[in-house]
């Protein structure tokens, strides 16, 4: 028997009847509870509709929420969704509606303490039997106490506060260290999920790998094939993309070692929809997107959500998605920020295209000798860049073709040309195709016509491009006597620092060194190509049999300048402030652009259009704002005239060449002679060799 120590103060039989009494109390709170919630319909029940074909059993889980106020979740074999509705305590009613699929339910009951009947009525939609009325009776298996399902609600029901969270807290201290290293083997990885059972799932090497945490020893266990995968809310399925399906196409699998997916039949599949409900959803996405990724919350002091109202009242007459397209456009110019595009055109009707096939060349009306127009094409000019460019030549000037600037095109395909209509009309759908081509050094079809074979390019954007940048290569060379380097910088993407490494290494040991930021459409900050222009000597190296090589060899040590105008903007903004910044020379043309907010990804819209959004602004150093709306200075103004353009002037280069020539002149790079070569014999070093 157990020892017990009283109160001395009371007696056995008083402590006994005071731990009864707390037993009764607590017995009889749980009752009145117990009662409070058989007066209302909170509470899971199991009911049973007749009316249709068979009776169908459904579960009804119905929690109150604020007041009188009612939401249910029900279930069935065929189809499950959520009601929501009225409690009427005086008349213990109960009226709910809402959706499952595309049907709409009505429903009307009484409750009879732990009974409930009554009626539902379920509106299908047109083709699906419309509509269908049912009776329902059915029993209460248990009612929801204060703290159960909607616990707010039960405890703002009887005055009470609803009961405290369980606070959930990660110990960040030695987070790191906690990490556990998975015995997955190397490879290309793809998603990650878990299954209901958590399992841990992940895309490795072409297929869904499956690792059990729980073991002591965990594997890999292999499953459906693909690496790239959804888990569905349930984690028992996996939805694959193109590579977990044999057919190329989504295939859904078990979420489970050895599962085999099963192709998603999407043809047919329909959708419904309604173009004016689907414009002022668009509009609404573009205004929020705007509104939750811009880099200033603010919004540049504009009245953001005025602009919406201001916006939605002219939707009714968007009639179509470019007009749509217009009033985004619009709306989004109202931040007067640069980078702020519609970029994806949505929607559209789009027709089809045909490709034309290009030769590279410029082609000249052809006339006969008592000068009446031929029946020919002249290629007047054949588009050509640097002469070590094997991607910088037109078709035409192919090795052993035999065709030259000034011949003369009769036929394509054996079909005369008609120098009535386009030159390139009889290459319409040859582009990346042989074609034949009838070639002469006279305007006339004879004997002395040729049939060559060619094979045209779809685009000749590339070919002036390279032409276009040899040609001011030649020009600065020209001007200079070949003291001055030129390098032509497109952009600052990926293709703009090929082009520069590609043009500074040929370059680089020309006395002085003229870099063209013209047009420069933007992309990346520029830092590396600061970088490369910017790597001053640190010392010689001085060698026997060749001559004395300066530190680093990829760098230019002499004059350099800079050319911008208007057109080059965002990383062409950059390129210049940042030459400005690091003094490497002046900047001669005109103002650029004036774009630097950057754009790092945002959200697209519903029918693939979508928007770029100003994620990052520029500022200095000094706490003030700076380049974004008014551009980079030149230190050097020049504007270019036209009528110093014509036959390839450029009095803008003209100009950065004058310039440079003086600066050689005056302050030229002359590397450090080569010292007298050290005496080392005998013990200790000279003060200056040390």
């Amino acid at each position: 028997m157990n020892d017990v120590t009283m109160p001395t103060d009371q007696p056995m039989a008083d402590v006994r009847s005071s731990q009864d009494e707390k037993k009764e109390e607590k017995k009889d709170e749980k009752s009145a509870q117990q009662a409070d919630a058989a007066l209302t319909p909170a509470g899971n029940w199991k009911c049973t509709a007749t009316g249709g074909p068979e009776p169908l059993e459904f579960t009804f889980d119905v929690s109150m929420t604020e007041g009188n106020a009612v939401k249910a979740n029900f279930a069935s074999k065929n189809a499950s969704g959520e009601l929501t509705g009225t409690w009427e305590p005086d008349t213990k009613s109960l009226k709910m509606s809402g959706m499952t699929g595309e049907s709409n339910i009505e429903l009307e009951a009484t409750i009879d303490g732990d009974s409930i009947h009554g009626t539902a009525v379920v509106h299908a939609k047109e083709g699906d039997g419309g509509e269908q009325k049912f009776e329902i009776n059915g029993t209460r298996t248990s009612a929801k106490q204060d703290g159960e399902g909607d616990a707010k609600a039960a405890a703002a029901k009887d005055g009470a506060k609803a009961p405290a969270k369980k606070e959930f807290v990660i110990d960040l201290d030695g987070f790191e260290a906690r990490a556990v290293q998975l015995p997955a083997a190397a490879g290309s990885f793809g998603s990650i999920g878990f299954s209901d059972n958590n399992q841990l799932l992940y895309g490795r090497d072409g297929s869904v790998r499956i690792m059990d945490l729980s073991s002591k020893t965990p594997s890999e266990a292999a499953g459906a094939p693909g690496t790239r995968f959804s888990v569905s809310a349930d984690g028992k399925k996996l939805l694959l993309g193109g590579g977990g399906a044999r057919g190329g196409g989504a295939s859904i699998a078990p979420a489970s070692a050895g599962a085999t997916p099963k192709p998603i039949v999407t043809s047919p599949m329909l959708v419904e929809v309604h173009p004016r409900h689907e414009r002022q959803q668009i509009l609404v996405d573009a205004w929020r997107v705007m509104r939750d990724y811009f880099y200033d919350p603010g919004m540049h002091g504009v009245d953001w959500n005025g602009i919406r109202v201001k916006y939605e009242a002219m939707l009714p007459a968007a009639v179509t998605r470019e007009d749509l397209n217009f009033l985004i456009s619009e709306m989004i110019s109202e931040l007067n920020v640069g980078h702020a595009y519609l970029q994806g055109q949505g929607d559209i009707e789009n027709a089809p295209t045909r490709t034309v096939g290009m030769l590279g060349v410029d082609f000249a009306m052809a006339m006969n000798e008592d000068g009446t127009p031929a029946k020919a094409w002249k290629l007047a000019k054949f588009a050509t860049g640097a002469s070590f460019d094997n991607e910088a030549r037109s078709p035409l000037a192919a090795q052993g073709l035999g065709v030259s600037e000034g011949d003369y095109l009769l036929a394509v395909n054996g079909v005369a040309v008609d120098p009535s209509t386009d030159p390139w009309a009889p290459f319409v759908g040859l582009a990346g195709k042989s074609t034949v081509l009838t070639v002469s050094k006279k305007p006339v079809l004879d004997k002395d016509a040729k049939d060559v074979v060619v094979t045209p390019i779809a685009s000749e954007d590339n070919l002036h491009y390279r032409a276009w940048v040899e040609a001011k290569r030649k020009r600065v060379e020209e001007l200079s006597g070949g003291k001055v380097g030129y390098i032509y910088v497109p952009n600052t993407g990926v293709d703009g620092q090929t082009e520069l490494v590609r043009q500074f290494y040929g370059q680089r040991l020309k006395q002085a060194l003229l870099i063209d930021d013209r047009w420069n459409g933007g992309g990346q900050i520029p830092t590396r190509f600061i970088e490369l222009l910017n790597r001053p000597v640190t010392n010689f190296w001085a060698r026997r049999d060749a001559r004395n090589q300066t530190w680093p060899p990829d760098g230019h040590r002499g004059p350099m300048a800079m050319l911008i105008n208007g057109l080059a903007g965002s990383g062409g903004d950059m390129f210049p402030w940042l030459f400005e910044h690091n003094k490497l020379g002046d900047v001669i043309g005109t103002r650029t652009w004036g774009g630097l907010v950057g754009i790092s990804g945002n959200p697209g819209l519903m029918d693939g259009g979508s928007i770029s959004v100003p994620t990052f602004g520029f500022y200095e150093v000094d706490g003030t704002w700076g380049v974004e709306g008014h551009g980079i200075d030149p230190t050097i103004e020049v504007i270019d005239d036209p009528s110093k353009m014509k036959d390839g002037g450029d009095p803008q280069l003209e100009k950065a060449v004058e310039v440079l020539l003086k600066q050689i002149e005056s302050n030229g790079y002359h590397p450090t002679p080569k010292p007298k070569y050290p005496n080392r014999s005998g013990m200790g070093l000279p003060d200056s060799d040390k």
